[in-house]
């Protein structure tokens, strides 16, 4: 039996895919079952990893984001140490709990394997490469730029890197025009610039970049978690470079990227500590009064980013 988990969807799905192929013939349809999701039945599993394969060597059993690794399920628990001999389950799920049966009894029995966000390093290697096998070169201060707009999402940097490869399609370098012509900007980063333009008390720009996430049909209410979320990584991030914690440990206890730690330690101090958490009580309070009616939820983070961005800090009600 097989745990894989994690939040680096890419990788998992590649792990995944190679097991099934190597436990499974690709055309196998009478020895290999898929399942997904929250309803899955475990007495049907178990009946299943019961019956014989028909001419094969094993009965394949995938199961994905069935939740048994959260949530109890002491049937499935409770048979994996006697599962039959040719039975093989293969689960892949985002979140687990390591203190569940379930976890503990894959973890004995079989092999548990994690995927989570890859380190600046790790991916600088990945996406040099991917590029080499095309003919392509890439400098480090445009790569730089490039994960500046991908994130660390390895799927979407895969996608974006196709993108590239078939905009320089006749050329051997990637430049930063190329880069700027044709990746997308993920959403979470223009919160960050949102946020930067507040720490400078440019509201014109801050509001500008608001609605242009309203024109890409962004809900107010994501935009206003997202901006609450980045303040919050602000607030940690002061914390810990006071107390002067590495790059490492603040990466990690901040849940960025290492590479962001920088630009992150760089924006927290357009603001004071009293003044982070203000907008992190402000940010809860625009919340709960778009939720009980009392404010528009367009208006609640329009308010949020006039506060923040005007040059003398004035209080606004809610």
């Amino acid at each position: 039996m097989y745990l894989l988990y994690g939040t680096e969807g890419y990788l998992k799905k590649q792990y995944k895919d190679k097991l099934k192929n190597a436990l499974a013939a690709p055309e196998d349809n009478m020895n290999f079952t898929a399942f997904s999701g929250k309803n899955i039945n475990p007495k049907e599993l178990i009946d299943l990893a019961e019956t014989l394969p028909f001419f094969a060597e094993r009965r394949v059993l995938l199961v994905e984001d069935s939740g048994f690794f959260k949530n109890s399920c002491e049937d499935l628990a409770e048979y994996l140490p006697q599962i039959a001999p040719a039975a093989c389950f293969l689960f892949v799920e985002e979140e687990v709990d390591k203190r569940s049966k379930m976890y503990k009894a894959v973890k004995k029995l079989g092999s548990v394997v994690e995927f989570s966000a890859q380190s600046e390093e790790l991916l600088t290697r990945w996406i040099v490469f991917r590029l080499k096998k095309e003919g392509k070169n890439i400098t480090g201060s445009v790569l730089q730029l490039f994960l500046s707009k991908t994130g660390t999402d390895m799927g979407n940097i895969d996608r974006e890197l196709e993108k590239l490869v078939c905009y320089a399609l006749d050329r051997d370098v990637i430049t930063a025009e190329d880069v700027e012509a044709v990746v997308t900007e993920q959403t979470t980063n223009k919160i960050f610039e949102m946020v930067n333009a507040i720490a400078e008390h440019n509201q014109r720009k801050a509001l500008d970049l608001y609605y242009d996430l309203l024109t890409l049909k962004e809900p107010p209410m994501r935009i206003m978690f997202l901006i609450s979320r980045q303040f919050q990584i602000l607030f940690n991030i002061r914390d810990m470079s006071a107390r002067g914690l590495d790059n490492a440990t603040m990466a990690k206890v901040a849940g960025v990227p290492p590479f962001a730690v920088k630009r992150n330690v760089s924006q927290a101090k357009g603001f004071t500590m009293q003044q982070l958490k203000q907008a992190l009580r402000d940010g809860a309070e625009f919340e709960e009064a778009v939720k009980t009616g009392q404010m528009n939820d367009q208006m609640a983070v329009e308010l949020f980013i006039m506060k923040y961005s005007r040059k003398q800090e004035r209080a606004v009600s809610v």
